[in-house]
């Protein structure tokens, strides 16, 4: 799962967001972009790929490319009015191209460079499985006002969000929506703060509300299950705390059901505009839309997947929806003008290339006003694998890092969280940061209602705590090689943004 984030979180520095607006010009406004009612898509003679075509926000113009989409072969999927995406499926490899001719079409292009399956995160290494044996033992040593494993949990008492508890768990009217590859809403951590009217499945692009579809297939599908945990498993003497234990989360599942776990723009598109159109407060990010990690505007393809997906975020923070992402796990500077991409494009062949993340963005993390989140671990430093990039990194917060020890029973310095069949483990990587920083402002969100994505954002950032640029080179995994190097002040650099959240000054 390369991909998904414990997968890599570019954040959205002044120069990308200009230049951004630049490359895609002026986005249509939205008020509600409910997918027209479609029927199903119907199955190609040949390999089908699917796409994304965007257009001006008209019924009129609207109307007129969905009947070119099917006078050139393709079939409709879900039709998302407001914001002008239609996502299609098409055999002719010359469906993109043909379509980018058509009058009142903006950008079009194939989503994956591989044929549809039947129907990438940014978790750095495997779960580690907490054995029954194991969480008995924790137990055992719990403290009084503790959840049986919080002794574990030395991230909720790096932000404080063990006292900010005390105080204020946050209000169960805030939700905070998990994009990611489905929660386990039955485990007894989450299942008193999950909102299932508020979930669904959107891996086919279009959103399925049957009761139950937004789970993971399986098992090995735990990492939103993971992140959900960290944002609001309940306190109610079971296991682990929540880092917001009063909100509410919901599952709202974009991963390809295979061992892939890959996160298609149309899947993405999908989730954004669920989101918004079902009051999600807040939505945590801790992926890239793939195939590609860097999508370049150049490539006509890559282009549309960029315009696609920037719509739909821009439609949920008009609706009031702050976007949470992670910043991955390459240990790349953000800021520099260039990094080699050598895992795109992810579901075929992969080729080398050197692309400037000011022109080739990391999509949904580069995009304007998502929140990008760096990792830190029990030391507060920045994780060994946490990428960084001064006026990039907007925030920092605990993902875990095990060069990084703590004074915790287990003495493991990832992040322990919930997992899929009522189990616990541990995983690190800025896809477990992003929670932290998403529960946070769902926890300001509880105290300040009225605030909008902008002013959430602002706040996080003023009561950050930053430890300031290291005076020592920094060696993350202390095999004396410098590892990055950090630019910029006390207030704002590189490796934290504005600096660490703070969950107890949040409730305050």
């Amino acid at each position: 799962m390369s991909h998904l984030r414990s997968r890599r979180r570019l954040g959205v520095a002044a120069p990308v967001v200009l230049s951004l607006t630049a490359a895609l010009g002026l986005l249509p406004s939205a008020a509600s972009a409910a997918p027209a009612q479609t029927s199903a898509a119907r199955t190609a003679d040949g390999p089908a790929l699917a796409y994304v075509v965007n257009t001006a926000a008209d019924h009129r113009t609207i109307e007129s490319v969905r009947k070119a989409v099917a006078a050139n072969g393709g079939s409709i999927v879900a039709t998302y009015d407001r914001i002008g995406v239609i996502v299609a499926h098409s055999a002719d490899p010359d469906f993109g191209r043909t379509l980018r001719a058509v009058r009142g079409v903006q950008s079009a292009g194939a989503t994956r460079t591989a044929p549809l399956s039947a129907a990438g995160t940014t978790d750095e290494g495997a779960v580690q499985v907490l054995s029954k044996t194991r969480a008995a033992e924790l137990a055992q040593r719990s403290a009084a006002g503790q959840e049986p494993l919080e002794a574990d949990q030395w991230d909720l008492r790096a932000i404080g969000a063990d006292r900010a508890a005390r105080i204020n768990p946050g209000s169960s009217s805030v939700t905070v929506g998990v994009i990611d590859t489905g929660v386990d809403d039955t485990h007894p951590d989450l299942a008193p703060n999950f909102s299932a009217a508020q979930s669904a499945n959107c891996v086919s692009g279009k959103a399925d509300t049957t009761y139950g579809a937004w789970r993971p297939v399986d098992a090995d599908h735990d990492h939103g299950t993971h992140v959900a945990g960290e944002i609001a498993a309940a306190r109610n003497g079971i296991g682990v705390a929540g880092v917001a234990p009063g909100v509410k989360v919901a599952s709202i599942t974009v991963a390809q059901p295979d061992s892939t776990s890959l996160f298609y723009p149309e899947s993405v598109v999908c989730a954004f505009v669920f989101a918004a159109d079902h009051g999600v407060e807040i939505t945590n990010n801790s992926y890239y839309v793939d195939p590609w990690l860097y999508n370049c505007m150049d490539d006509p393809d890559q282009r549309a997947i960029v315009d696609a997906v920037n719509r739909a975020q821009l439609y949920t923070q008009r609706k009031g929806t702050l976007n949470v992402a992670s910043a991955g796990n390459s240990n790349d500077d953000l800021d520099s003008h260039a990094l080699v991409d050598d895992s795109s494009p992810d579901d075929s062949t992969p080729v080398d290339r050197t692309v400037d993340p000011h022109e080739c963005f990391d999509v949904p993390t580069q995009l304007p006003g998502v929140v990008t989140v760096s990792a830190t671990g029990v030391k507060g430093a920045k994780s060994y694998y946490s990428s960084y990039g001064k006026g990039v990194i907007d925030v920092a917060a605990p993902g875990g890092d095990k060069y990084q020890i703590p004074d915790t029973p287990s003495q493991n310095g990832r992040i322990l969280s919930t997992l899929p069949n009522n189990q616990y483990g541990y995983l690190q990587g800025t896809s477990m940061a992003s929670p932290h920083v998403a529960a946070v402002a769902a926890l300001l969100k509880s105290a300040h209602p009225r605030a909008t994505p902008a002013q959430l954002q602002a706040l996080l950032k003023a009561q950050a705590d930053n430890p300031g640029c290291p005076t020592d080179p920094y060696d993350g995994d202390g095999d004396g090689v410098v590892d990055a190097t950090c630019a910029g002040g006390k207030h704002v650099n590189g490796f934290y943004g504005s600096g660490v959240v703070n969950a107890l000054r949040a409730v305050r």
